[in-house]
């Protein structure tokens, strides 16, 4: 446990020059130890009591007023991945998940399809990039989606502290976006990789392409693209494509293994103003013969190999997500304002790549050890046992709880005269005559 308190010391003072003071940089620190205790449940309230404060207050102003540089914490976060997991090879993947919330306060919330959910449900989503390395994978960067219904609303936006000169972004913008910021700070990807969303927007392609960021998108089946023989849709192109253009190749190891599929690719006639070379490639599935299509840019020619490593890359982002929410509370703010948003899901996303650049860095065990290499899930586990256990005194957590109580009787008080004063509501107009008789046969 030595390596992994230096670790996280050095953690800490990558990131205290953010931190005008030295009362925030400590709570941050509290904070992030926290995170990465293993609670059920995190929120204000049950980091600080974690963390032996005696009140949320320090990790509440921390989160929304304290004077503190995120984006520069960002910025080193994006630092300490890409230095720690690795340039050779790496893949920058695109993708959004969406959180589930209650009311219409929360920024950027509204009735909206999340694959969280699996169906449209009032929530509220961020693009998020990953840094998918040889040796590990965590997150970079995020921006939040902000709907239509806000944007054009600038009350609603001022109310939640977004930004003044705020104006609609798609969530392909929002990744250009995220590209732009990484490639400016020097951490240039060898690919971008992102599903359909991504793929099929012709604005987020040439942005990358100007970049001289290769690229594998996945695209719907009904894509157009151009041939020597000229345009053709994508699913009619995989149907006419003799058997001997399939080979049979791994996209890399999944839970049940190696992941097979047989995969074919073509060279497209199209121009691109930063020159290079575009492709269609093109995955079906052994058994049910499932097709999935990937737009591809590279400066100079690509193999089908390379082509197919980084589509099958793609899936770490999954990984990330599950972990991140799982380990680190990514999916838990409770917040409202845009600046508690972003403290979060960046503390949130260090203590998620302090997981995952610690697995990184272990060494994998000899063969005859019979064991895995050790895991982000492994090294939660042993931090929260072994590291960022409490040894508060049962005094501290009645005062915990006493506060508790404290506070929610006050919430309660303030809800009952708020009902109070509240005018009463006009009461129902009469029913229509027939609707009533209607009502009345039943």
């Amino acid at each position: 446990m030595d390596v992994c308190r230096d670790r996280f010391a050095e953690l800490s003072a990558a990131i205290a020059g953010r931190f005008p003071r030295v009362e925030p940089r400590r709570h941050a620190t509290a904070f992030l130890r926290a995170l990465m205790a293993g609670l059920p449940q995190a929120n204000c309230w049950t980091l600080a009591e974690h963390a032996g404060y005696r009140s949320p207050d320090a990790f509440q102003h921390l989160r929304a007023q304290s004077v503190w540089d995120h984006d520069g914490v960002r910025d080193d976060l994006r630092t300490l991945v890409v230095d720690r997991l690795g340039r050779d090879g790496a893949v920058l993947v695109l993708d959004e998940t969406g959180d589930v919330k209650k009311g219409i306060h929360t920024v950027g919330v509204q009735r909206q399809y999340t694959g969280t959910a699996g169906r449209i449900e009032n929530a509220q989503v961020a693009v998020y990039a990953v840094w998918a390395g040889r040796c590990g994978a965590a997150f970079v960067d995020r921006e939040l989606y902000v709907p239509k219904s806000w944007t054009a609303d600038p009350a609603r936006c001022a109310a939640a502290g977004l930004p003044a000169d705020l104006v609609f972004a798609t969530k392909p913008a929002l990744a250009l976006r995220i590209v732009q910021r990484t490639v400016a700070a020097g951490a240039v990807p060898g690919f971008v990789a992102g599903d359909e969303v991504y793929g099929n927007d012709p604005r987020l392609r040439a942005g990358l392409e100007q970049f001289g960021t290769s690229y594998v998108l996945a695209v719907a089946s009904t894509a157009t693209v151009q041939l020597a023989t000229g345009p053709v849709g994508a699913a009619v192109l995989a149907t006419s494509l003799p058997e001997e253009s399939w080979q049979l190749r791994s996209a890399g190891h999944g839970s049940k293994g190696q992941r097979w599929y047989q995969w074919a690719y073509l060279r497209l006639e199209e121009t691109s103003l930063a020159g290079g070379e575009r492709y269609l490639l093109i995955r079906r599935n052994r058994t049910t013969g499932e097709l999935a299509y990937y737009r591809c840019w590279t400066p100079t020619p690509a193999a089908l190999a390379e082509l197919v490593r980084v589509a099958g890359t793609r899936w770490r982002v999954e990984e990330a997500f599950q972990t991140g929410k799982g380990l680190t509370a990514l999916d838990q703010h409770q917040v409202r304002i845009y600046t508690s948003w972003c403290r979060w899901t960046v503390l949130a996303m260090l203590a998620h790549a302090f997981l995952a650049v610690l697995a990184a860095e272990q060494p994998a065990p000899a063969e005859d050890i019979g064991m895995i290499p050790l895991t982000r899930n492994e090294a939660a586990h042993l931090l929260a046992a072994l590291l960022f256990t409490p040894t508060h005194l049962n005094q501290h957590r009645w005062e915990w709880s006493a506060w508790r109580r404290r506070h929610q009787l006050r919430a309660r008080d303030c809800h009952y005269r708020r009902q109070q004063t509240r005018p009463p509501a006009a009461p129902p107009g009469p029913r229509h005559p027939s609707r009533t008789g209607s009502l009345k046969g039943r």
